[in-house]
């Protein structure tokens, strides 16, 4: 498991339990809203059972992809869903970030539809972005302080020719 999410599932954990209650049940997973970035890291956190193992992801509907990139866990959902005006059946994991894989061969027009910061535009690769949130959150069981950050982004990547990633990625660090 990634670092980063680690950290979120164990900020999660960390909240003091009521002694006699019933486990709450999972929470319902937004896809569309983490990969717009209308989450906090504790939505994404929700993914860990989903991303340590694959049948958590089979039970929601997706189907495991071959993978094409070794940096990318990739599902076909059941249903195709709408991001940022584009509908996708194919959704992408890497580390902290969910991504939707869309029919766009230049990530150049999305970036500039969401007023993204140029990262890298070369050629071959291309990757914009921007930070929409960075707070200040502690540590529910140590105190330490960490900062949230959740970044937007928009790229390609030479394992998808022809096509645009789109999403978010959610992390805590250190300050």
């Amino acid at each position: 498991m990634h670092a980063r999410l680690a950290a979120a599932v164990a900020l999660l954990l960390a909240l003091p339990a009521v002694p006699g209650a019933a486990a709450p049940p999972a929470p319902a997973i937004d896809l569309k809203a983490l990969i717009e970035c209308r989450q906090r890291v504790a939505d994404f956190a929700a993914l860990a059972p989903v991303l340590g193992d694959p049948l958590e992801a089979v039970a929601l509907g997706w189907r495991p992809l071959p993978q094409q990139n070794p940096f990318m866990t990739e599902y076909t959902l059941a249903e195709p869903i709408t991001v940022f005006g584009h509908a996708t059946s194919q959704i992408a994991f890497s580390g902290p970030a969910v991504m939707a894989v869309l029919d766009l061969s230049d990530p150049r027009v999305l970036a500039r539809q969401l007023r993204l910061e140029e990262g890298v535009d070369t050629p071959d690769k291309v990757m914009y972005g921007r930070e929409l949130v960075s707070d200040d959150v502690a540590d529910p069981r140590t105190g330490e302080p960490m900062i949230e950050s959740i970044v937007l982004s928009v790229s390609n990547v030479r394992s998808h020719p022809g096509r645009t990633l789109a999403g978010c990625s959610y992390s805590l660090d250190l300050p």
